[in-house]
């Protein structure tokens, strides 16, 4: 199986189909019923969450706008849904599992929910940033954290496994 920086051809496309809709890289692994049940959760809480009116009024600087019509008790499930949808296509995809290779996406949920949380009155210059630009600005915290300590948990992993002299 040939890879890109690592990473199996087969496991980078369920990744990204799962990324593009939840449940997508699911089917494509022939996981039927979570493949399904994924998507139609994805539709169900997009829908109740007003989700994608959220997106078109912030891609359209209608920051305020896409607050009001936000409803946050529903969109807070999407992070998790989203990232647990995405490590489970990439997880399940043919190629080499790696220890701890699930902390990114857990810690890519956790920031992405702060951000979700906070985007209704945090300000930067006096701008809203709203319910779609702010958890997108703090993705790539989550993503950072949970690959350090990825890292700090295999090199412990790494050093215990090792014969004492």
């Amino acid at each position: 199986m040939r890879s890109v920086h690592g990473i199996s051809k087969d496991k980078l496309e369920k990744l990204l189909w799962s990324v593009a809709l939840p449940g997508f890289g699911q089917l494509l692994n022939k996981r039927y019923v979570k493949g399904i049940v994924l998507i139609i959760l994805e539709f169900a809480v997009n829908v109740m969450s007003h989700f994608n009116q959220a997106i078109i009024l912030s891609f359209h600087g209608k920051i305020q706008e896409a607050i009001d019509q936000t409803n946050f008790l529903w969109l807070m499930f999407y992070p998790c849904l989203y990232f647990f949808a995405i490590w489970d296509a990439y997880k399940d995809a043919q190629g080499e599992n790696r220890p701890f290779s699930f902390l990114p996406f857990v810690f890519s949920a956790y920031f992405v929910t702060v951000g979700l949380i906070l985007s209704p009155t945090f300000t930067f210059m006096g701008q809203l940033i709203g319910p779609i630009w702010l958890p997108i600005l703090f993705l790539p915290i989550g993503i950072i954290i949970g690959w350090i300590i990825k890292w700090i948990l295999l090199k412990i992993s790494s050093n215990s496994s090792e014969p004492e002299s």
